[in-house]
């Protein structure tokens, strides 16, 4: 079957919530947020007023997803998103899996008069920097960034 770019729909919160966990445990290592605080951003985002999230689904799978989230530049003087998330399963990197959830991300972003789309990653993760400059993303040169826990 083809690759499918398509918004989360609510019957996909399970297999959503699954590659959340793969996500945030498996690859950033990061501590298991509860079950009911995933399910609550995804049904945030299902509304669309604060961000939207798409997956990617081949051969009735989901394989991976992507999330904007939407704010204010006050340097552009307009909206922007943030693409907070970009992630595939393993054997479904360096494919048209993630360049085109890239792609539905920037699509929307553009659509939908968003003065830029931003993001960060992880200063370790090469890959992924090498993925954004394939695709033509310029890298900030000018901010440092900084957060708090």
């Amino acid at each position: 079957m083809p690759l499918i770019i398509r918004n989360a729909e609510p019957n996909d919160v399970n297999s959503l919530t699954e590659l959340m966990y793969e996500y945030i445990v498996g690859f950033y290592q990061n501590p298991k947020p509860p079950a009911d605080k995933i399910n609550a951003l995804i049904q945030t985002l299902f509304d669309r007023q604060e961000g939207v999230q798409f997956v990617a689904e081949q051969n009735g799978e989901l394989v991976g997803f992507a999330t904007l989230f939407f704010t204010f530049s006050t340097m552009k003087a307009d909206k922007i998103s943030v693409m907070n998330d970009l992630f595939v399963r393993e054997p479904f990197r360096d494919t048209e899996v993630e360049s085109q959830l890239f792609l539905a991300c920037q699509q929307y972003s553009q659509n939908h008069g968003y003065a830029n789309m931003t993001w960060i990653t992880s200063t370790n993760n090469k890959r992924a920097q090498s993925f954004f400059e394939n695709m033509n993303a310029v890298k900030g040169k000018d901010w440092v960034h900084f957060s708090l826990i």
